[in-house]
């Protein structure tokens, strides 16, 4: 099917946008799975779980111990995006509570 977007009307054109930029968000979430699960696989096939390769190491400091608090937020979206309710709000976190999630929505 082809679409001749010269021929549309504003209304039509807005709406077109609207549902490509849905498809290309859901695309994008498939896309960054498709490309956890082949980084897992890659690391498992060296013996490694991706937890490992990835884990943030401590930089020393006096102590030489981290000293960064647990995370208690989580991104519903990206898992990995983590904020520990400290300091400032990260925008994936302001952007959850502006669209109705509640903080024991993005709790850990």
């Amino acid at each position: 099917m082809t679409i001749n977007i010269y021929e549309m009307t504003r209304k039509e054109l807005v709406s077109l946008k609207s549902d490509i930029e849905k498809i290309l968000a859901k695309l994008h979430i498939k896309e960054k799975k498709d490309a956890l699960a082949a980084a897992k696989k890659a690391a498992a096939e060296y013996g490694f779980s991706l937890d490992e390769l990835t884990a943030k190491r401590s930089t020393g400091g006096a102590s030489g111990t981290g000293s960064s608090a647990e995370p208690k937020f989580a991104n519903p979206e990206d898992s990995s995006q983590t904020w520990t309710g400290k300091g400032r709000q990260p925008l994936w976190y302001k952007s959850a509570i502006a669209s109705g999630k509640s903080e024991e929505d993005l709790a850990i």
